[in-house]
């Protein structure tokens, strides 16, 4: 199943267990300052290509973000994350087995404009810019090692949208969410004539998350 079917089978049902529990009819949305972190599921395609389940890395995000109201029910939300990213692909053959993760840290910062559809549930959807800060590869099976990637090598910068659900349960939300990156993650180059871009590929991350009101 493609990542971007399973955020739509996923966010009907959220939609649905989350409008089964809210019965609120306040949806004012207040100011917040809060720390968040979460699970993800990352991914790279191909220009052209559709992003699929096959090659998922798990990692996470973490950081701190701000619900800044510009009307009763909409605002603005800037976040400051530490993200992984990535992929995995798995091998196996006459000769060696195992699998090698491509990972990827970024600092992130989405802004997102925030829907209260009700006091407990909001949709949001924005764009995020990120600065690529590491990058390894590793191999465990048959074949295993542990290389730093130089981060120069790669695009510093990425760059996509982002939309998604959350339920909030004051102090704490939980929320879905998913990152469509629009630039590639290798960096291009010219050789003997020929231009080039490796890897030639963009991020694609579903994120599940956490996070906790201070103020």
């Amino acid at each position: 199943m493609k990542l971007q079917a399973k955020f739509l089978c996923a966010l009907t049902l959220f939609l649905t267990a989350s409008f089964g529990m809210l019965h609120a009819q306040d949806n004012n949305v207040n100011t917040e300052f809060g720390v968040k972190g979460g699970f993800n599921m990352s991914n790279l395609y191909g220009s052209g290509d559709d992003v699929d389940d096959n090659n998922i890395l798990y990692g996470f995000n973490a950081g701190v973000y701000a619900t800044l109201p510009i009307s009763d029910f909409v605002a603005i939300q800037p976040e400051l994350l530490f993200t992984t990213k990535g992929a995995e692909l798995e091998y196996s053959n006459a000769f060696a087995s195992g699998n090698t993760k491509f990972k990827l840290n970024y600092i992130e910062l989405p802004l997102l404009v925030r829907v209260n559809v009700t006091k407990n549930f909001n949709i949001h959807a924005g764009g995020y810019a990120s600065y690529l800060v590491s990058s390894k590869v590793t191999g465990d099976g048959t074949i295993e090692f542990d290389e730093e990637i130089d981060a120069d090598d790669l695009a510093r910068f990425d760059a996509g949208i982002s939309a998604g659900i959350g339920v909030d349960f004051s102090p704490i939300s939980v929320g879905l969410r998913y990152n469509y990156g629009l630039t590639t993650v290798g960096k291009e180059r010219t050789f003997a004539g020929a231009t080039y871009t490796v890897p030639d590929a963009k991020n694609s991350n579903l994120t599940l998350y956490l996070s906790y009101k201070l103020n």
